[in-house]
């Protein structure tokens, strides 16, 4: 029997679809995960309906989680010779779309899904329950799907600086004055919001909105090099010694604390280097 797919689709109007991330405990990013989202995201392209695209989850406490590094290997090479790397081409693909997505967080947004939520149009966000962070280099890598190069476009060198660098957990509160998200809402709030945004969008001429959409990429996203560019220093930090001396110890913080190491992951960063 084949596992389960982490990603469910809903097609909820023929103008709107909800895609669900679902991969319990903790929502960690697998490669199924990003090819699954790959595939979606490539077949909305040539959708000639589809004009808002919802990201949500259903695992409590996490919205989309980082990359599980232990599974680097799985990813699939590029289709065709000198192709994009399919996390960078599934997060480039996402903010060219003629079509409008939102994410809509509740939980934790660590590393890819930090990335994932940035490369979307809109990010609506529970006031009491969403978390983001970057937290790549507090374990020997760099952030490989567009972090460094989306987060400082919307909060600023200094503190897309202090946010990469550093590490840590930032609440919602935090994300919205720095202007990480489109803005936060009471939780008991968010998903009717998310749904009357999404009904607004769906009922406008889809060919303005994708016009309008990219008007606004041309003033405002990052060359796609860069995020090439920022994939291959991932991988190759990956092959570091500081790296592997720094999974081990999370690894072994993983099998003491279980899952309280995903819940407090900055806290057990700033702690990690007196034990390495």
């Amino acid at each position: 029997m084949s596992q389960p797919s982490t990603i469910r689709l809903e097609r909820t109007t023929p103008q709107t679809a909800k895609i669900t991330f679902a991969n319990p405990p903790v929502n960690v990013v697998i490669p199924e995960t990003i090819v699954r989202l790959h595939e979606i995201v490539a077949e909305f392209e040539a959708d000639p309906d589809i004009q808002v695209v919802v990201f949500t989850s259903e695992v409590p406490d996490f919205f989309f989680n980082h990359f599980d590094a232990s599974q680097a290997g799985d990813l699939p090479a590029p289709e065709h010779e000198g192709g994009n790397p399919i996390w960078t081409d599934t997060v480039l693909r996402l903010s060219k779309a003629p079509y409008v997505s939102i994410a809509a967080i509740r939980g934790r947004t660590r590393g890819a899904g930090n990335e994932l939520a940035l490369a979307c149009d809109l990010r609506y966000a529970s006031r009491e329950k969403a978390l983001f962070s970057q937290p790549e280099v507090g374990i020997g890598i760099v952030p490989g799907g567009g972090g460094s190069e989306r987060l400082p476009r919307s909060i600023g060198r200094d503190r897309a600086l202090e946010a990469i660098l550093g590490s840590a957990d930032y609440d919602a509160d935090l994300a919205e004055r720095w202007g990480w998200v489109t803005r936060t809402l009471p939780d008991a709030e968010l998903d009717a919001f998310v749904d009357a945004t999404a009904a607004r969008l769906a009922s406008f001429d889809r060919q303005a909105v994708a016009l309008a959409k990219s008007a606004v990429n041309r003033a405002t996203l990052p060359p796609d090099a860069d995020l090439v560019a920022a994939f291959g220093a991932f991988a190759e930090t990956m092959t570091h010694p500081g790296f592997f001396a720094r999974a081990a110890k999370f690894g072994a913080l993983a099998a003491e604390k279980g899952p309280d190491v995903e819940y407090r992951l900055g806290e057990y960063i700033g702690l990690a280097h007196q034990t390495l």
